[in-house]
């Protein structure tokens, strides 16, 4: 899973726009859609679906994307929508924030776990 976000590109693209953004920075680009200007309804426009896997933040995969749609002449954004994203890298793995692992045997919770044994079941 990677950094997740979409563009509303200022017009439609071609084929050959396509591949040009593909080959000049929109790694992350899976989807590309014919929509409309969510301004103006009968404006045909390109969306761009990004899951950017490759970039290390979140600030580097829309600004690659940018900078490849600036490539194209008579080309912008019009619009960046960007979902929620996990608090950490996709990549990362959680840490212990607090406490250590120790084993049953020999420990207050063990010698606790034996004392509610013996007032349960009496002797």
């Amino acid at each position: 899973m990677g950094y997740k976000f979409s563009l509303i590109l200022s017009r439609e693209i071609t084929e050959d726009e396509m591949t040009t953004l593909q080959e000049s920075g929109c790694v992350g680009a899976a989807d590309f859609s014919t929509d409309s200007l969510p301004t103006n309804a009968e404006v045909t426009v390109t969306k761009m679906d990004f899951d950017d896997a490759v970039s290390p933040t979140l600030a580097d995969a829309i600004e690659s994307a940018l900078e490849a749609v600036n490539k194209i002449p008579d080309l912008s954004a019009s619009e960046l929508s960007v979902p929620a994203q996990p608090a950490s890298p996709p990549d990362a793995e959680p840490g212990v924030v607090a406490g250590e692992v120790v084993s049953e045997e020999g420990t207050a919770a063990g010698e606790a776990q034996e004392s509610v044994d013996a007032a349960v079941s009496p002797e």
